[in-house]
């Protein structure tokens, strides 16, 4: 396989503690967009999503459950998948850090830096949050009045204990200068700023084991001590490709392409991590995009929140999912939420969002498309071949789109992609219909109508290829309307013109048809 024809795409892997929650599955809806763009732009994409397991909060959790560890883990990680499933998550492989392949892995990485030198044992004092398990720098303490700024109904811990730790401070001048010489290492461009930032400032060394847990993974040159959860954590992108276990696999998978993870866990992957590698002596990855959080509205003060259980403000995707559908969800926080910075939900929102850009505008023009050929041609329009497919993109350069598109895409720029193809493209198809007007036309030109009808058909065939994507089930909804031919590239916007006709002789309708009319796609929910 060429180099450029693999892409390996990573999340960060999830605390089971609890159930996922929307700004979980807005990273991984996110890194999916992602993955199922570069299959299309032909590459063969390994995605992988996981568990965070190695965990004193695995602990405490179990013991309140009355489980074992492994037990509860193991559990989680299938409620954590089903959620994935729902929401069409296109990943080929899930690692929980509790696997044999991540210990091997683990262990065989942490003996490699211990070797180089870059490992030595000493006594930590200073503030632990335990809903971050991360020690706290004095300055993060004082600018949080006292709290972790990411979990401030958190109470912060004082620990002391004996650790390894691990030389970070030395790799200060190492680190810059691969920022400098990799400057897209770090997306978007307002995260590297303060990594950089972080690290031309005091960079201290790294505690990387903790002594008297039972439940993780030991360290391979002192088993008293366990393996501290992020030089584990972290190291689940280089096991579960092989590292440890499988070095052909290693050695074709590696280095990953982009690790997307939350903005409050950049220092970790943008400093700790490649420090790691780096002494390891393993290829550092090629990019990390830290994406924004979801915030919640709170519907009765106005305040903006974020999501937080002690705050009884967090929603399960599968709430919604179950009330409007997985489309809806992937289209809202894709749609309405900056992938690169900071989005906000509410219900209000959510449903006008699905009413106005799902019900209203896209469902109710697939459903326009389809009656109108079925009740004027009993659902088969005849050969396309001498029609001109093109009509309806008039004033529209769908090539120039197109390839502006990709670099949006491929930049994570989610919302505007999204914002354009239904300003420019859906909205052509809306006014190709209110001016021809085929519901009027077909009383006096049946020839001119079904001209008029090839052309949406185009359109649907066009949006397809577009949206699939963001909504992989609408996508292929819209490929099997006409039974177009539905492996498409991005960027083929010459499929189904004069040129080069439609997949087949004739376009007829194959969608499901039910008393004569189409399943509708998103029907209208009320919101009042």
């Amino acid at each position: 396989m060429a180099e450029q024809d693999r892409f390996y795409i990573t999340t960060a892997i999830d605390y089971p503690n609890s159930r996922p929650h929307i700004g979980t599955a807005f990273e991984k809806i996110g890194a999916d967009v992602q993955a199922r763009f570069r299959r299309m732009e032909g590459a063969s994409v390994h995605f992988l999503m996981g568990n965070d397991e190695n965990t004193n909060k695995v602990t405490l959790r179990a013991r309140e459950l009355g489980l074992e560890p492994k037990a509860y883990v193991d559990d989680m990680a299938r409620q954590f998948q089903e959620v994935w499933t729902a929401l069409e998550i296109s990943n080929n492989d899930f690692i929980q850090t509790s696997e044999a392949r991540h210990h091997e892995g683990c262990k065989k990485f942490i003996q490699a830096v211990y070797d180089a030198g870059d490992i030595y044992q000493g006594v930590y004092a200073g503030h632990y949050c335990t809903g971050c398990e991360s020690f706290k720098t004095e300055k993060e303490v004082a600018e949080s009045g006292g709290k972790c700024p990411n979990h401030p109904n958190t109470p912060l811990s004082w620990v002391e204990e004996e650790n390894y730790y691990f030389r970070l401070s030395a790799y200060r001048d190492r680190l810059l200068a691969f920022y400098a010489e990799n400057p897209d290492f770090i997306q978007p461009e307002s995260r590297r700023n303060e990594i950089v930032s972080l690290v031309e400032g005091e960079l201290k060394d790294v505690a990387i084991s903790r002594k008297g847990f039972t439940w993780g993974i030991p360290v391979p040159f002192d088993p008293d001590q366990t393996i501290y959860v992020w030089f584990d954590a972290l190291l689940n992108y280089v096991t579960a490709v092989g590292y440890g276990n499988d070095d052909e696999r290693f050695a074709r998978l590696w280095p990953a392409d982009v690790h997307v993870i939350g903005k409050d866990i950049t220092r970790f992957h943008c400093a700790l991590w490649p420090a790691m590698l780096m002494s390891a002596g393993i290829a550092l990855p090629r990019k990390v995009f830290g994406h924004g959080f979801v915030y919640r509205k709170n519907e009765e003060t106005g305040e903006v929140q974020k999501l937080s259980k002690s705050l009884g403000n967090v929603v399960e995707p599968m709430d919604l999912i179950g009330q409007f559908s997985a489309e809806a969800f992937r289209y809202y926080f894709m749609s309405q939420c900056p992938f690169g910075g900071d989005g906000e939900f509410s219900f209000e929102r959510f449903a006008d969002a699905y009413n106005s850009g799902l019900a209203n505008n896209l469902g109710n023009l697939y459903s326009r498309i389809l009656t109108m050929c079925l009740k004027y041609f009993e659902g088969d329009l005849g050969s396309t071949e001498g029609i001109d497919l093109t009509i309806w993109r008039k004033g529209l350069d769908v090539a120039a789109l197109t390839e502006q598109l990709r670099g949006q895409v491929g930049a994570f720029d989610y919302s505007t992609a999204l914002q354009r193809i239904w300003l420019e493209v859906v909205d052509a198809a809306n006014r190709y219909i209110q001016e021809t007007e085929p519901f009027k036309l077909a009383k006096t030109d049946l020839d001119a109508t079904r001209v008029v009808l090839a052309n949406v058909a185009d359109w649907m065939r066009l949006t397809a290829i577009l949206i699939k994507p963001f909504l992989p089930r609408t996508a292929e909804t819209f490929y099997r309307a006409f039974d177009f031919e539905s492996d498409r590239p991005w960027d083929d916007v010459s499929y189904g013109t004069a040129a080069t006709p439609f997949s087949g002789a004739s376009l007829r309708v194959t969608a499901p048809i039910v008393n004569g009319k189409p399943t509708p796609l998103f029907p209208k929910v009320e919101t009042r």
